[in-house]
């Protein structure tokens, strides 16, 4: 049986009418005579959607019973016992019951498509796995409901529901997506005009990239290699030269021309060994590639025009961005050079010469002055050529020439070649010419032999000096391409020292930088585990080692599996796979090695002062702990002990008036004594996270006026605004009461005389918002988080009032029962505290309770 097609409806945000498309679709299929049936549909009560129900056929859902409480599912096996040629399933991240046959509904969506049956969805762009982080920390609203990316790029179509902030904003207003008593709190949190931009160029980028994977797919399965300017892609080659920079921001701003648009760099390594370029030039340039939005990639090929135009082809590109030629005029005369020549291939893809400040100046590499095949080449060329000119000239002139004149042209042109083309070039010129003066210019002529010892011994010198010259000149490149090597090699350690003294380099980051410099396959730093032993026999074997670091391709696990091996020190090794290096190569290997297991250790001790550092935080509050409480507990106590023994004194004859203020002093100094000794303890808890948390079910119209009343005639001037039909919050009776007890109290001490304290609250989507909001100075923006820190109590300078645990204490609480408290300014003057809460689900109250305060306690244990 053929396998369903998926078609998914995808949305920036609810309410932009996913499922009206959804439902719109199945219409208009099913007027066209295709057997729709509807598995699953949310219509939130949206009168327009519902009325798209009528006339298609409704597949019963599943009851199921969790916790008391009944729920309705999709029912699988109805679906595919129905049969459908097409079926309308809403909510692809959907979390099933517990109980249910699958876990989400994407699962059960693809049991439905086995069967042979077309299933058109929805999703939002916030459940997708790979953007739920960057949704969160957008909106500040973690989704619990995900579906994997890889299920909505199979989809045979993914659709854009696109709707602009503002008119999502006029919908939600106007009462099209949410009930009345929950707009407010969404129009002023999640459904602000900053979040639903950003999550729509989220829906918009995540839909583009789906249709290059069409768009790659196609090109691949119909062999299509030419370039298809479907979306601008710039490729700016690097050599790692001074004229990178220049390079790369000119690509850059042709990207930026063009919205949506790829920058990619690439470097082309000689398959070879090293590079010709600067190892810390071109780790310097592609940080500059990757801080502009571009990535960085790095190919090997000897021929450096056909791997710049395979890659570019490769990715699609459509610009590819050069720099002018760095070699000398003469130089370009007897070579194309890698600009021209890459115009001449490149075909479709456009190709931009962008000039510099080094264009024209010859190259400085690490590889330059040494002699290559094509100067020993134009050294042979000229020694094949020049000679038989050279002697066609002499013979015309042969009366007016001695001997000796001729042997010193001669030697002329054998120095000539010697200089083009070094040693072997210089050998062959000066055997050469030595057996042509022999045939035409030494009498006998036009026979081998010498008549004249003079002559013979001229000869010997000719060969003797046209050697002499080629050893110097082959000597002299030698020694200025092992100087070059030298320079090269320096600077990379130089560097590389440089980076890992100020902290700079990661031991990835070095093996990375080895990795690229010398074309290895991977580079794996090994070390030795506590319990090897050190016996030579068992140096090979992969159980006494473990990888400490690694980077590339497959990484070696023992030494013997790499091509070759530099040891750190007894413990530590280094292991390389893929070409074996030259033993020129050994001493820079033996530094990086070096240099990797000092950034090793470095890592590690950085790693030991962060797991030190809570105990460093701990110490310093137990500093200020001692510090605070010296002078607050000792006040109650001094206020206590002075009544009680005024009380027991025998000397003074109290009235009954002047008896109960005393017993009223102290039962208040006790009273307060009580409190702070409770905060503290709670702090030390919350710190520890040992803090037990009974969360169940509350109502805020319940919890709220409870509060309120404890505070007795202090509020009298508070207000509570509770709208009817809130949602359960999951959290802990006590722990919120007194956290609602602090902030009204403290907005009551702070705020204004004139104006009274509001409670508000309201609901978004899975969260509930309790608001306290005074009338007061409010706190400036820089000073809201120094206000959470214990032992802070912002502009107030007297110790009897506490520790400055308040509000400190309150965020813990609150963020130890799943929610978040957090200031805010209250429009017209003022502050306003907002204590979000999660709302209560039977489904997924105990797991998400339970994960979150598994990470508070790691947190705090950090």
């Amino acid at each position: 049986m053929a396998r369903g097609r998926l078609r998914v409806y995808l949305g920036a945000a609810p309410g932009v009418g996913k499922t009206y498309a959804m439902l719109g679709e199945g219409r208009r299929r099913h007027e066209r005579g295709t057997d729709v049936v509807i598995g699953f549909v949310e219509c939130h009560g949206r009168p327009r959607t519902i009325e798209l129900l009528e006339g298609l056929e409704t597949v019963p859902r599943k009851t199921m019973e969790y916790r008391g409480t009944s729920f309705t599912e999709l029912d699988v096996d109805a679906v595919i016992a129905r049969a459908p040629q097409v079926a309308l399933i809403d909510e692809l991240a959907h979390t099933n019951i517990p109980g249910s046959r699958n876990t989400k509904r994407w699962q059960d969506i693809e049991q439905i498509l086995e069967a042979g049956i077309t299933v058109i969805t929805t999703v939002n762009i916030q459940h997708l796995d790979s953007l739920n982080d960057v949704v969160e920390q957008i909106t500040g609203v973690a989704q619990r409901e995900t579906v994997p990316d890889e299920v909505v790029r199979r989809a045979d179509q993914v659709e854009l529901v696109d709707m602009t902030p503002e008119a999502l904003r006029r919908r939600m207003a106007h009462g099209n997506v949410y009930q009345a008593e929950k707009i407010d709190a969404a129009l002023s949190n999640y459904f602000r005009v900053g979040n639903l931009t950003a999550l729509r160029e989220l829906a918009l980028l995540w839909l583009a990239d789906k249709v290059d994977d069409q768009l790659d797919r196609y090109r691949a399965d119909h062999r299509i290699s030419q370039t298809w300017e479907a979306r601008e892609r710039v490729v700016v080659a690097l050599t790692g030269g001074p004229e990178g920079d220049t390079l790369i921001r000119r690509a850059a701003r042709i990207a930026d021309r063009a919205k949506g648009s790829d920058l990619f760099a690439v470097h082309v390594t000689a398959a070879d060994g090293l590079t010709g370029a600067r190892p810390a030039e071109l780790a310097r340039q592609r940080a500059l590639v990757e801080s502009l939005g571009g990535t960085y990639h790095q190919v090997v090929g000897d021929d450096i025009p056909q791997a710049l135009l395979d890659f570019a082809r490769g990715v699609n590109a459509t610009q590819l961005v050069l720099g002018a030629s760095r070699r000398g005029r003469f130089a370009q005369i007897f070579s194309r050079g890698v600009g021209m020549t890459t115009t001449a291939m490149s075909g479709a893809i456009d190709v931009h010469m962008v000039t510099h400040e080094e264009a024209s100046r010859g190259r400085r590499s690490a590889r330059a002055g040494g002699l290559t095949w094509t100067r020993r080449g134009v050294g042979f060329g000229l020694a094949v050529a020049g000679l038989p000119l050279l002697t066609l000239l002499l013979a015309n002139l042969r009366g007016q020439l001695s001997l000796a004149s001729d042997i010193l042209l001669f030697l002329v042109a054998v120095v000539a070649v010697a200089l083009a083309g070094g040693l072997y070039a210089a050998l062959f010129a000066a055997v050469a010419g030595s057996l042509l003066l022999n045939y035409f210019f030494t009498p006998p002529i036009h026979e081998f032999t010498i008549s004249e010892w003079e002559n013979a011994l001229a000869l010997a010198a000719f060969v003797v000096v046209g050697a002499a010259v080629s050893v110097v000149v082959d000597s002299a490149a030698r020694r200025t391409r092992e100087a070059a090597r030298a320079s090269a090699d320096a600077e990379m350690v130089s560097n590389l020292a440089g980076s890992v003294l100020r902290g700079e380099s990661t031991p990835g980051d070095l093996l990375e930088r080895l990795r690229v410099a010398f074309g290895l396959d991977s580079a794996t730093l090994l070390e030795r585990r506590p319990d090897a032993p050190l016996t030579p026999g068992r140096q090979g074997d992969p159980g006494c080692w473990r990888i400490a670091a690694t980077v590339g391709g497959e990484p070696c696990c023992s030494p013997d599996e790499g091509a070759a091996e530099i040891a750190v020190d007894d413990d530590l090794t280094l292991v390389l796979r893929g070409r074996t290096p030259s033993a020129a190569d050994q001493r820079v290997l033996e530094a990086f090695a070096a240099q990797a297991g000092l950034a090793l250790r470095q890592h590690r001790l950085a790693e030991e002062a962060e797991q030190a550092r809570p105990l460093a935080a701990a110490d310093r509050m137990r500093t200020a702990l001692l510090a605070a409480v010296s002078h607050d507990l000792r006040s109650p106590l001094s206020s206590a002990k002075a009544a009680v023994e005024s009380l027991r004194t025998g000397d003074v004859a109290w009235t009954a008036g002047e008896r109960d203020e005393l017993l009223a002093t102290a039962d208040e100094s006790l009273e307060r004594l009580a409190r702070l000794v409770a905060n503290l303890l709670d702090m030390s808890r919350l710190q520890a996270g040992l803090l037990d948390v009974t969360a169940q079910p509350l109502a805020a119209e319940e919890v709220v006026p409870r509060v309120v009343a404890d505070l007795g005639p202090a509020g009298d001037g508070v207000r509570v605004r509770i709208p009817a039909g809130l949602p359960d919050v999951l959290a802990d009776p006590a722990l919120l009461e007194r956290v609602l007890t602090n902030l009204v109290s403290n907005a009551i001490r702070y705020g204004s005389a004139e104006e009274p304290v509001l409670v508000t609250a309201s609901a978004l989507a899975d969260r509930v918002e309790l608001r306290v909001i005074d009338r007061g100075p409010g706190i400036p923006e820089a000073d809201r988080d120094r206000v959470f820190l214990p032992f802070q109590r912002l502009g107030d300078h007297d110790n009897a009032t506490g520790v400055g645990l308040g509000l400190a204490l309150s965020r813990g609480l609150v963020e130890a029962m799943g929610g978040t408290l957090d200031p805010d300014d209250t429009p017209g003057g003022g502050l306003t505290m907002i204590v979000t809460l999660p709302v209560y689900t039977p489904d997924l109250a105990d797991p998400v309770l339970t994960s979150h305060l598994d990470a508070v306690r790691e947190r705090r244990g950090r």
